[in-house]
């Protein structure tokens, strides 16, 4: 089941790149595969290192800005696995407006997900 619910630009997300990463059709989640956490403006690198019958886990991976922009938008990184990295638990939101789409602890408000990308960013401006 891949079911896009978007996340609502200015009450769930305050930046309109997350707003539309999360609205893309992703695959189902294996462990192994990247995985970007959507937070208000900031996002989150990670992989997925477990799946379960209605539940998925990230864990943060080591973000290392590889551009030398400093404080930017203009942001690269590379990634290393990181085992003391911050785990988050997505699962399916079970009614609403946001049915069927994976959300952190399975909570209509709860942060998004793009599976199968990895994409850090930090917002400065916060």
């Amino acid at each position: 089941m891949n079911v896009t619910a978007t996340m609502r630009a200015g009450t769930e997300t305050g930046s309109l790149i997350n707003h539309v990463m999360s609205a893309a059709t992703t695959p189902e989640p294996k462990v192994g595969m990247g995985a970007t956490v959507l937070h208000w403006t900031d996002r989150t690198a990670g992989t997925i290192i477990e799946v379960g019958a209605n539940y998925f886990t990230v864990q943060a991976d080591t973000a290392i800005r590889t551009d030398g922009n400093g404080m930017s938008d203009a942001q690269s990184y590379r990634y290393e696995l990181n085992p003391a990295g911050t785990l988050y638990v997505f699962e399916r939101v079970r009614r609403g407006k946001a049915k069927g789409a994976w959300r952190e602890n399975g909570r209509k408000d709860g942060n998004g997900v793009l599976i199968g990308h990895r994409n850090h960013y930090y917002d400065f401006s916060f």
